[in-house]
């Protein structure tokens, strides 16, 4: 896991439930062990109200304390306790998310660490206004990716057009991490791992594979 030459990461995945929070913790904490000074921020958080659950679950993973920028919203600008896509829970609460907010809150944080590492709501294409999806603010903000995916039963084609999607709009994707928390039958656990590599060696070779088990 050498992701050391990169300012901003965004962190998202094939499906809500596969385990973003618990990947950008743990990758948050492997950085951290190798001197490098790592901020987790979430775009948005939804089914919450005030500090990001997400975010406190960040800094349990990687045994930080919590940070004056948590405290004070920093890392979690936007807050909504309709547990729904950001753009519905936003409008439930007759609020708009302003993306130039979230913008100059990274920017903040890029002053004080080393490495932002930002956690998308949802999958790829989850909106977040309704004519604006998690894939436009990757792209308008040149983001290389790291995706989470899982070996439950239907994660290939998840998987694959989420792969797709990022290379249709060059999209840096710097590692696909294997999540093994939803294990299937060890036959689809193997065989789901297999077409994952297969497809990365074929179409996106400098991409990483990682393998965790969430605990």
């Amino acid at each position: 896991m050498n992701f050391s030459k990169y300012k901003k990461i965004f962190i998202t995945g094939i499906d809500t439930g596969v385990g973003k929070t618990y990947a950008t913790g743990f990758i948050a904490k492997n950085l951290t062990q190798n001197g490098i000074n790592v901020v987790t921020q979430k775009l948005v958080q939804t089914g919450c109200t005030g500090i990001a659950d997400d975010i406190l679950k960040h800094r349990e993973i990687a045994e930080m304390e919590l940070l004056d920028d948590d405290i004070n919203l920093t890392t979690c600008a936007y807050t909504f306790p309709f547990p729904a896509s950001p753009h519905l829970s936003a409008q439930l609460q007759g609020a708009v998310i302003d993306i130039e907010k979230i913008n100059i809150n990274t920017s903040k944080l890029q002053k004080k660490y080393d490495m932002v590492l930002i956690e998308g709501a949802g999958g790829i294409f989850a909106p977040i206004t309704s004519n604006y999806f998690t894939i436009n603010y990757i792209v308008d903000q040149k983001l290389p990716v790291i995706i989470v995916t899982t070996p439950k039963l239907g994660s290939i084609n998840h998987t694959l057009l989420t792969l797709e999607a990022c290379i249709t709009r060059n999209i840096e994707v710097i590692a696909l991490i294997y999540n093994q928390f939803q294990l299937s039958s060890v036959e689809i656990t193997n065989d789901t791992k297999k077409v994952f590599k297969n497809y990365l060696s074929d179409k996106l070779p400098d991409t990483e594979f990682i393998e965790i088990e969430e605990l």
